[in-house]
């Protein structure tokens, strides 16, 4: 399979055709519907790792492939990152408590094309900060989104979330980011979650990329642990992420990882996707 088709900008943005967008949405849903199935295990007691098993059996099952197995080194079918882990956490033996939210990201390989998303779950009920600090980060999501259209800017996208965010009085982590993908795992642009409007590549119709803010009810500011993957805040704060795949088309956004079952959002059934 030529992950080479179509051309790149003088930014090295893959521009894919029309015919692209039909693949990158089976892998999407493959992903989304993961995430869906996976809900209704998240509760306290259950280990990260058993949920991680569980997705890994359901990406065997499907005939897909985990991108993240053998992903310089990692070794799982996700990353679960509970409470003030940012993102990159690996599954393991701790089990999860009344109140626990955790973000699950998962990202597989269909046909050649990659599905990537991610999105937060609750174990049990979480305080009210922590339903404020999700909705808040799922709508930051929403409103660089919408600021997708050919002739716009990925600093418009930056800008949408971080305004959001910061009108909200949390922060926008700035150590990660969203990328391109579509047969690759990670390439051009980086989607940067904060920005000035008008700033950065233009974006074009036939661009795939990813856009996943990390928003911490405290200060942004973040370390990687000795495990060299796992992110944490470093004041300890709660953080939150969504993330989606999307393609430019030629009047905004298609999402490629919506919700089948209307649960992108975990307290929220009728949230947009």
């Amino acid at each position: 399979m030529d992950e080479h088709r179509g051309r790149l900008t003088r930014d090295g943005i893959r521009i894919h055709e029309d015919a692209d967008f039909a693949g990158m949405r089976k892998a999407g849903a493959l992903a989304s519907a993961i995430l869906d199935r996976i809900a209704d295990h998240v509760a306290p007691g259950v280990t990260t790792g058993a949920l991680d098993r569980m997705i890994t059996e359901w990406v065997e099952a499907a005939g897909a492939t985990s991108a993240t197995i053998g992903y310089k080194g990692y070794a799982h079918a996700s990353c679960i990152s509970v409470n003030h882990v940012v993102c990159h956490g690996i599954p393991g033996d701790k089990k999860l408590k009344d109140g626990d939210i955790l973000n699950i990201d998962v990202t597989v390989i269909v046909d050649g094309w990659y599905g990537d998303t991610s999105r937060m779950f609750v174990a049990g009920q979480p305080s009210r900060k922590a339903a404020r600090l999700m909705q808040v980060t799922h709508d930051s999501l929403m409103k660089g989104i919408e600021a997708v259209k050919p002739g716009a800017t990925f600093g418009d996208i930056g800008f949408a979330i971080q305004a959001y965010a910061e009108a909200h009085r949390m922060s926008v982590v700035r150590d990660f980011c969203g990328h391109g993908l579509g047969r690759v795992f990670h390439a051009p642009p980086n989607v940067l979650h904060y920005g000035r409007p008008g700033t950065g590549p233009v974006l074009e119709e036939g661009m795939f990329f990813t856009i996943e803010p990390m928003i911490n009810l405290g200060r942004p500011e973040t370390k990687v642990l000795a495990d060299d993957w796992t992110a944490v805040t470093r004041d300890k704060s709660l953080s939150a992420q969504f993330e989606h795949s999307i393609g430019v088309t030629a009047t905004g956004a298609e999402i490629f990882t919506p919700s089948a079952a209307g649960r992108f959002h975990p307290t929220r059934a009728d949230a947009a996707d």
